[in-house]
Order: structure tokens, then sequence, then C-alpha cells
């Protein structure tokens, strides 16, 4: 079904630091995010994932790689997620792309009108977003989709990157790493230091002249025990939408 990657090392783009880009930009960091090799222990468990695969799986040609960004390359809204799933986005090579957690938010983005479809099943099946891109504090899966710190820094030039060519309105995290992934990065005197922002479900602050947003993950852990239902993704969703068009 996908295309058969090469999964040998090479060496990792430094992400440029020059503000404000174009969509072209934007697509070139997509190019270039598969080939990253910083984490060489990260690379190896994608690796290793996409031989072993999964019983009901075992007809895919597995990315086994990092994964790019995935959207409209001129939106106001940026999503960003935890990293990809072992045998979801590791997969499938686009983000939140083949497992729960991916029907859970495509469903929610088209109910909300930003999706021209509620499912996400591969690469090619015609899903289109608009006004909003999706990408992850983490671009390989985690063994036990635990990130260590040092694999977020490694990997964090790649989300400062996407902001600075997007210019998003507004940037929503799903869950606490992806929150405090996207406070790190940002510039001095940008972070409100007294109170710091504090993840929580609906938490909202601004950050120099965005906002920012928290959402629990769309996890299977949260979605199944009702921690995160429906009608709270849609009314974040809608938050976001209010604010970006604002």
């Amino acid at each position: 079904m996908n295309p058969v990657w090469s999964l040998m090392p090479v060496a990792s783009p430094a992400p440029s630091r020059l503000p404000g880009g174009s969509p072209r930009d934007l697509l070139a960091l997509e190019e270039s995010i598969p080939f990253c090799a910083r984490c060489p222990e990260l690379r190896t468990y994608g690796a290793e994932i996409a031989a072993t695969k999964r019983r009901a799986y075992l007809d895919w040609d597995y990315w086994g790689r990092p994964v790019p960004g995935f959207g409209d390359r001129r939106a106001r809204i940026l999503i960003v997620g935890l990293a990809p799933a072992a045998h979801g986005a590791n997969r499938t090579g686009r983000m939140f792309t083949g497992d729960r957690s991916g029907d859970f938010l495509y469903a929610a983005l088209h109910r909300a009108g930003l999706a021209n479809q509620p499912a996400a099943e591969h690469r090619n099946d015609g899903l289109e977003l608009r006004d909003v891109y999706i990408t992850a504090a983490l671009r390989c899966a985690p063994p036990g989709n635990r990130p260590t710190a040092a694999q977020l820094r490694q990997c964090s030039g790649f989300l400062i990157r996407e902001i600075e060519i997007l210019q998003p309105r507004v940037i929503l995290c799903l869950g606490s790493i992806a929150w405090n992934a996207v406070l790190r990065i940002q510039p001095p005197g940008h972070i409100p230091r007294r109170p710091k922002p504090k993840f929580a479900h609906g938490a909202e602050c601004l950050i120099g002249d965005r906002h920012l947003l928290a959402c629990f993950h769309v996890s299977q852990q949260n979605t199944f025990t009702g921690r995160l239902t429906e009608p709270m993704l849609d009314a974040i969703l809608a938050r976001a939408v209010v604010l970006a068009r604002g």
C-alpha cells in the first residue's frame, strides 16, 4: 500500500531560524524530516516495528521513519500532538493516520468544517485540511509512547521552524507534553512569568501575539474512559476557530 523507503541514516538537516516563510518552505521542511538521524535509537525502534509489523497490517509497507507535519500550508491553526503511534503514523507516514486517536481527531475536524472527510486511513485517501496544520513534539514513534527529554530537545528545531513558517494565530496542544514542548521553545518574554501557564483541559494563554490552547490528548485511554468526549473536543476546536478568525 505504501512505498518502501530506505532506512539508512543520513545527516539531519538543521532547521533555519529565519522568521516567516512560504508554503514552499514548509514543503521543503516536510521532505527533509523523514531523513533526520539525530536520535539513532528512535530510528532503530521505528525500523524494527516496520520490519516486525502487527498481524493486522502484514500487507503494509510501514513508513518506519520520522513523520513530517500534514495539512494546510497556510493554516492559522497549528495542532501539536505527542508523537507518531508505532502502528499508526509510523505505519502510514502521516500524522494521526491509521489509529483510533486519529479517528477521533479527524472526525472532530470534519464536524468543525476543518477537514473534507472524517476518516484518515493512509496518505492517499484524499484527506484535506482547511486552515489547520498538524504536527507533533516528537517525529518518531518512541518506545512505550514515552519520549525522553533529550529526544524532545533534539526534535524541537522542526517545531520551531514550522511555527516560524506558518506564523499561526492559534497553537492547540494535545496533552501536557505538547503543551510544555511549545512553551520551552518560546523566545524570552513571550511567556507570562507569573503565573506560569500550566496544562489543563481548556487552558488558554497568550504567547507573544499567539493564542495557546490546551486539550486532553485524543488517546484511546482518554477517549474510551470519557475523560475526553466529542463535545469537549468540539468546544476546543470551536474556540480555536474563533481565535484564528478573530
